[in-house]
């Protein structure tokens, strides 16, 4: 049975998405803006905030991994939900942990919440906005994670504000939880129950839950996923980095102090914002594979720049090429992982596991090792997994599907 929506609750749909990427984003900045403040007040190294990094990491990969079965159980809706709760919570536990308690491991225990949150909220949102693209007939995917990167950019800029002013971490972090804790009921009200859509006497219309976890676990099987996640990993990296590190390279290592830092994460943050409002357009002009080598030149070169500027003009410089070029490698991904739209979602799901992984485990890694080796040189890694994607882009080349697959699709979205 289809599921049809009036377009008002298709606009209501998309808005609620945009809302809840938006909701994301800013959370991660808020969290990455403050990493200066949050080490001095705790009175840490660069190994220790990797550790508490990894915890995050680790959560989010739990998160990751059980967002297929909370989504095959509960739904979407109700899930995502949930885990914006989850995430707010967790943030209100960092603030306090750092400004009230100075607290390593009640820190600890924050992130781990605010990531299981946001790693299961991101496989959740990303197949919603795929169902939503689908049923756009466009390229508009990279609009939701422009959405994401405003949100960063509105986490970045606030941080920036906070940091100026002297605002402590618990205000900070509280102010920001509120406004997503309430926005995660408006989003839930906006978003339609898709398996609302059946007809209950109809059972048969609606596979078990046992079944759509075998579905959505059916892509680990297929090589073409492994070749998407070389892409979105290399990509994924690159943005994760820089929400975690860009901010600290610039204030300790290029020696401009904690406002700096939190400008070059803005500077950053814009740029992958702009590129991805209009990166559809360029996508749906030039193919996805051009756009995607193109961009991993820029990013390489910005990275490169950003590790061997010789003054903080450049540092800006090159976190701005580091943010166009790192801007629709994840979006583009996750557009060619639902090409096929009758198993979108399963694949959706893998290829978000892929880029999510290196999203949020990569940034702890890159901790560790700078402490052998300085945060600056590590970012040569950044560089390699970059160049890496660039040459795996051709698995990004849409498939050709005829309308009678489409139109399949939906009939098996509705029970995702």
């Amino acid at each position: 049975m289809d599921f049809a929506l009036t377009r008002s609750q298709y606009v209501r749909w998309r808005n609620a998405i945009f809302a809840i990427f938006l909701a994301s984003g800013t959370s991660i900045a808020t969290w990455a803006s403050r990493v200066p403040d949050i080490k001095s007040a705790l009175g840490v190294d660069n190994a220790q905030i990797g550790l508490l990094l990894l915890g995050m990491g680790v959560a989010s990969i739990l998160g990751i991994s059980t967002g297929p079965a909370v989504m095959a159980r509960i739904g979407a809706r109700r899930g995502m939900l949930a885990m914006m709760i989850m995430l707010a919570l967790g943030l209100v536990l960092i603030g306090v942990g750092t400004t009230v308690f100075a607290s390593f491991p009640l820190v600890t225990i924050g992130l781990a919440l605010f990531g299981f949150g946001n790693g299961c909220l991101d496989i959740m949102m990303n197949v919603e906005a795929t169902a939503i693209e689908q049923e756009a007939g466009k390229t508009i995917l990279p609009l939701f994670h422009a959405f994401f990167s405003f949100g960063t950019v509105i986490g970045a800029g606030l941080g920036w504000i906070a940091t100026a002013w002297h605002l402590d971490v618990a205000t900070h972090a509280l102010v920001v939880a509120a406004i997503i804790f309430i926005g995660a009921f408006a989003c839930f009200a906006n978003v339609p129950n898709r398996d609302a859509g059946l007809d209950p006497a109809e059972p048969g219309d609606k596979p078990h839950w046992r079944e759509r976890m075998h579905l959505a676990l059916s892509a680990w099987r297929e090589p073409r996923t492994y070749a998407l996640g070389v892409v979105m990993l290399g990509m994924s990296f690159a943005e994760g980095g820089a929400n975690d590190w860009l901010a600290l390279g610039a204030a300790e290592d290029h020696g401009g102090g904690t406002a700096i830092g939190a400008a070059a994460l803005t500077v950053f943050s814009v740029c992958m914002t702009a590129v991805r409002i209009f990166g559809g357009p360029l996508v749906d002009r030039f193919g996805r594979v051009l756009v995607l080598r193109v961009l991993a030149v820029a990013a390489a070169a910005g990275i490169l720049l950003f590790i061997l500027a010789p003054s903080l003009p450049l540092v800006f410089v090159g976190a701005a090429l580091w943010g166009v070029g790192a801007s629709l490698g994840f979006p583009l991904g996750m557009s060619a992982a639902a090409d096929d739209p009758a198993k979108a979602a399963a694949r959706v799901s893998a290829a978000a596991t892929i880029g999510y992984v290196a999203f949020l485990g990569g940034p702890p890694i890159l901790g560790l090792i700078s402490e052998h080796i300085g945060l600056l040189n590590t970012l040569f890694i950044l560089v390699a997994l970059v160049v890496a994607s660039g040459l795996f882009s051709g698995a990004a080349k849409p498939l050709a599907l005829n309308a009678k697959a489409g139109a399949a699709a939906r009939n098996t979205s509705n029970g995702s």
